[in-house]
């Protein structure tokens, strides 16, 4: 070796970029209910997306996953709310 370390690369990984064109249509696609959901699976776990698409994918469903907990906490909290205020507790 000459001195310079070598990263080996994951074969699998999709190194090239996105256009803009690409992004226009991931955004629009992803605005469509159940849509969004499906595509962005499939885009978080294929090895032959591009790497900036799958990591921005697994991002947002993350932040999926982040506004359903709320959601659901937000349920549970008022639904405590709402029999608080029937049974004449307030």
């Amino acid at each position: 070796m000459n001195g310079q370390s070598v990263q080996p690369q994951a074969p699998y990984v999709n190194q090239e970029h996105t256009s803009t064109g690409s992004w226009f249509l991931t955004i629009f696609l992803t605005s469509i209910p159940l849509v969004n959901f499906i595509l962005l699976l499939v885009w978080a776990f294929s090895h032959s997306t591009p790497l900036s698409k799958r990591n921005w994918a697994r991002a947002m469903l993350i932040w999926m996953l982040v506004a359903f907990v709320l959601f659901f906490l937000m349920a549970i909290v008022g639904g405590i709310g709402m029999a608080a205020l029937e049974s004449g507790g307030y």
